[in-house]
């Protein structure tokens, strides 16, 4: 299968479109490459494919042509990022999406798999909440994220079927990491200050996923048939991998040696507090068989951060920190205040780009 995927060069993109070669599609990326100066090197090497270097606020349905299906990971990921500028996040996540799904329909795709979130469930209590549950985004993030799939399942027909996956919070290796998410960020802390100090009483829960495991629930979506898929919003993740933020602390504490976990003097309960009902994936795509938990993807983590003999410096710098390396981006002029490349650095970033 001929498989466009924009974000190809992000954490999840660069993992993913390893997989995707590997189970044989043809691949091409779509990305505008903010984060090309990200890389991690302890994170295993880049995996190169033809690639159209562009902003989806841009994309076309010339740019579709002859492509059976599209993986649309390209966004503006996680809650901090999206609330700099929550117009912006709305611009790229949500209409952007529109206009890729509408472009990949006009162009003859069939099949366009939507990377959302299970942020969208926001604030849902106790209970278990599966794809049928109340969205209660809490974030301009989770909220670009619903409208996106609202507005998207207006395009489903005969001839093109959108799929909505919503992975949990992803962690794990990936050559473009990232240290500001929950399981990647406190490993970090682990090992490069002995120490993990929670600023939320930690009672929130999260449900988690590894990267890979996303990337080959992408591929068993990719590869299902379209009755058992179509127009459908699907959670990607493990039921029995919901944990309360103090627990994955805690078994990144008891991996790393000395590693002291504490709670500052003032730490309350964030409100984003979710466990979500993965079973639906089990019944629909068979195909989807996860290998990671917190505990083996901390020890990845730990491996890979101790033998490279990581930094608080460098894990805290704007490198692996995405609205960081944002900000940077803009007090350098690189970029505009509208995220796109401004023309001297667009001119430059081409340069970097044909002698990479």
């Amino acid at each position: 299968m001929k498989v466009l995927v924009t974000g190809h060069r992000g954490y999840i993109g660069s993992v993913m479109v390893p997989i995707l070669l590997k189970a044989g599609h043809n691949v091409h990326g779509y990305d505008s490459e903010l984060y090309r100066n990200c890389r991690y090197a302890p994170g295993g090497s880049m995996t190169y494919v033809p690639t159209t270097r562009r902003d989806i606020r841009d994309i076309t349905p010339q740019d579709l042509s002859g492509f059976d299906a599209v993986i649309h990971l390209a966004a503006l990921s996680n809650d901090p990022l999206s609330n700099l500028n929550p117009q912006i996040t709305y611009d790229i996540n949500h209409l952007g999406s529109v206009r890729t799904a509408k472009a990949a329909k006009a162009a003859g795709v069939k099949r366009f798999l939507l990377a959302s979130s299970c942020s969208n469930y926001g604030v849902s209590g106790q209970a278990l909440i599966d794809e049928e549950g109340e969205l209660k985004p809490v974030s301009a993030y989770g909220s670009s994220k619903v409208l996106a799939e609202r507005d998207i399942a207006l395009l489903a027909d005969e001839s093109f079927s959108p799929v909505y996956l919503r992975p949990a919070t992803a962690y794990g290796l990936s050559p473009m990491l990232r240290f500001d998410i929950v399981l990647n960020n406190l490993v970090a802390w682990g090992v490069s200050d002995g120490k993990i100090l929670m600023k939320s009483d930690g009672s929130p829960w999260r449900p988690i996923v590894h990267v890979e495991d996303i990337s080959r629930a992408f591929l068993a979506a990719l590869e299902a048939p379209k009755e058992a898929i179509h127009n459908q919003a699907i959670n990607v993740g493990q039921t029995t991998h919901n944990y309360r933020v103090r627990d994955i602390a805690e078994i990144v504490a008891n991996l790393v040696p000395d590693c002291v976990l504490s709670y500052a003097a003032d730490a309350g309960p964030d409100p984003r507090s979710y466990r979500v009902d993965f079973s639906k994936i089990t019944r629909l795509l068979p195909a989807f068989r996860p290998t990671w938990d917190a505990l083996s993807g901390a020890r990845q983590l730990y491996t890979a951060y101790r033998t490279a003999g990581l930094t608080t410096e460098e894990f805290e710098g704007p490198r692996y920190q995405r609205i960081s390396h944002i900000r940077q981006l803009l007090g350098t002029h690189r970029i505009d205040p509208e995220l796109r490349w401004a023309p001297a650095a667009a001119v430059a970033q081409r340069s970097l780009a044909a002698s990479a």
